[in-house]
């Protein structure tokens, strides 16, 4: 994925500069060389959010996509695991079967 040559501190100043209606859309756009798809794009995203909310959605998207990972890991541990119980002849344990009391 392409890397945009601008900051999402000035995404953000960007889209406060096009709220507060100094300048029109086209305007703006041309002003700082980008299509107004990519303005769409920006305020589908960001639009409504102050810097810090920005950096924080950035971590939070990074600290999601490493639990996504983890979880992977887990789900192919567990798979590997129950495959090679099996070519052992061993049953694993059933993961709805709790302690009955």
């Amino acid at each position: 994925m392409k890397k945009s040559k601008f900051t999402d501190d000035q995404i953000v100043r960007i889209l406060q500069e096009a709220e507060s209606g100094q300048t029109s859309q086209a305007e703006l756009c041309r002003r700082h060389g980008i299509s107004p798809n990519t303005f769409y794009v920006w305020k589908r995203k960001f639009a409504g959010m102050q810097t810090d909310d920005v950096r924080r959605l950035k971590e939070l998207e990074a600290e999601n996509a490493a639990l996504k990972r983890i979880v992977a890991n887990q789900a192919l541990e567990l798979e590997a695991t129950g495959k090679l119980l099996r070519k052992n002849g061993f049953r694993p344990p059933s993961a709805g079967r709790g302690p009955s009391s």
